[in-house]
């Protein structure tokens, strides 16, 4: 069968082709591998707050080329985000412990604390919750905060007392205040200086005028029966300077704002969104302080949320060593490497480079074995014989003027050995061949 050797530009061509695939591919799957995973979180707040702070956090991973993105999705309230996070609409969403189904919830990160404050205004004889009695209540947040209130209403029979709470949206809470359609307000917010002001501004206030904060002394035995609350002391002074509001330490309640994923996602996926978070969270708090109050969540077994064992890896320092993260790379590249030398060798072989132009001495040698086993006659075998002299006699001259591409004696006497054998053979059969046939 006879072989078909293609053009050394048609070789070059199709080895490039290849190694353009090759590359191509590699390309790809190294870009697959290395892009930013987007995942969708779930925001929720009465003025908008919350979504512009998870914006903020998701344009800092952009900027610092962090592996794990985030899109935002503003669902309007803090129920809003439980419920999108429960149905499984989002991968990722900010929660209040106390709202919303969280059976599928595994904290990340705490992103803040808020705390349970009933104002009551400047003058107002209310000093307590037993004094509420027969009052309504106007509730800031609506049924976000329907949980706090249910509690409340258990432990101090509220029911009983006759204190209706009624919900009241951001816009109203001053006009209802002056009408006095209310006699207390019920907040849940974080103790930053925007939402303090906020409830300052509820209230004509001046320095005469200071609204009263109503203590929630069974604060500790809500906390032991409600997990999702834990007793807290709000500092004198926290809402107003001079005079002091309160003008002592205040007992309330206080829940827990979570970042919190599926707990079906990936643990290194929330690892690397664990770690970058607490990165940018340091150059966050330069411009706005209330990301300081992001922080690690509980990292005990009986904690309210569970942890994500991919967050739990970044709290407890139990993130895979280097032989663990790079074992695999050290393994298979030397694989990678052999199989990227075998191509380049394959390669190197198709094209021809290296190899001789023309047929070799010893090559043309060999050959002659096949015509001298089916030589018919003398004169034949003779041509043969003087073929097997010219070769000798030019390679023993290129090795007398030192080319190194000559074959050494030692080989060419052993060829020629053979051959002659051979010949000698041939003749010894074609002698034989009248007899037989006279013979016959």
């Amino acid at each position: 069968m006879m072989s078909i050797k293609l053009p050394l530009w048609l070789r070059f061509v199709l080895v490039v082709g290849v190694v353009g695939l090759v590359s191509g591919a590699s390309l790809i799957a190294y870009r697959y591998y290395t892009h930013p995973v987007t995942l969708t979180v779930a925001v929720g707040s009465i003025d908008g707050e919350a979504a512009k702070a998870m914006s903020a956090i998701a344009s800092e991973l952009v900027s610092t080329s962090a592996p794990v993105r985030l899109k935002v999705i503003d669902s309007g309230t803090a129920l809003g985000a439980a419920d999108a996070f429960s149905s499984g609409k989002v991968d990722l969403a900010v929660v209040r412990g106390d709202v919303g189904d969280l059976s599928q919830a595994k904290a990340v990160v705490v992103v803040s604390h808020v705390v349970l404050l009933i104002v009551a205004p400047p003058g107002s004889p209310i000093d307590s919750v037993d004094n509420l009695k027969g009052h309504t209540v106007g509730v800031v947040g609506g049924v976000a905060n329907s949980k706090i209130v249910d509690v409340l209403t258990k432990e101090y029979d509220l029911g009983r007392a006759k204190v209706v709470f009624k919900n009241i949206a951001l816009a109203d809470v001053r006009q209802v205040i002056q009408s006095k359609e209310v006699s207390a307000l019920l907040v849940v917010i974080p103790l930053a200086e925007k939402y303090l002001s906020l409830v300052r501004g509820f209230f004509q206030l001046d320095h005469k005028k200071v609204p009263v904060l109503i203590p929630i002394e069974s604060a500790g035995a809500i906390a032991e029966a409600e997990r999702a609350y834990e007793s807290f002391d709000v500092p004198k002074g926290t809402l107003r300077g001079s005079p002091p509001v309160p003008d002592d330490d205040l007992t309330t309640l206080r829940a827990s704002l979570y970042l919190v994923a599926n707990k079906k996602l990936g643990t290194d996926l929330v690892t690397s969104l664990t770690q970058a978070i607490m990165r940018v969270r340091r150059d966050l708090m330069r411009e706005q302080p209330i990301f300081g109050q992001i922080t690690a969540p509980s990292t005990d077994q009986d904690a309210y949320l569970p942890l994500h064992p991919g967050a739990a890896a970044v709290y407890n320092s139990t993130q895979q060593s280097f032989m663990d993260e790079y074992g695999n790379w050290i393994y298979l590249t030397p694989m990678v490497l052999g199989g990227a030398a075998t191509l380049l060798a394959a390669a190197w072989k198709f094209l021809g480079i290296g190899k001789p132009a023309t047929q070799g001495p010893l090559d043309s040698l060999y050959a002659l074995a096949r015509r001298i086993r089916n030589g018919g006659s003398e004169a034949e075998l003779s041509a043969i014989e003087e073929e097997i002299d010219e070769i000798l006699t030019a390679e023993h001259a290129k090795s007398a003027n030192g080319d190194e591409t000559a074959v050494d004696d030692a080989t060419l006497n052993v060829a020629a050995h053979r051959l002659e054998s051979l010949i000698h053979d041939r003749r010894a059969l074609l002698a034989k061949r009248p007899a037989v046939a006279s013979a016959a």
